[in-house]
């Protein structure tokens, strides 16, 4: 078992470590999730993921508004 400075070096490199790992997940989430919203709504900016949930956002939220073309076909 560790004892004094060797205990004291050995919980600040354990500490660093999982500091830097924390940092690189939560870092790494936000990036994906950004990515994936590709498709933005014409009329409000909001972001989707996939054109079928644009077409349902289109039809609940501006059902008197124009379908666009890209989501004539989905």
């Amino acid at each position: 078992m560790a004892r004094g400075q060797q205990k004291i070096q050995s919980q600040q490199k354990a500490a660093k470590k999982a500091q830097d790992l924390k940092k690189r997940q939560n870092h790494d989430q936000k990036a994906a999730a950004q990515k994936a919203l590709t498709h933005v709504c014409s009329v409000c900016k909001a972001q989707m993921p996939d054109p079928k949930t644009y077409k349902q956002h289109f039809e609940n939220k501006h059902p008197k508004s124009a379908l666009p073309e890209e989501l004539k076909e989905v």
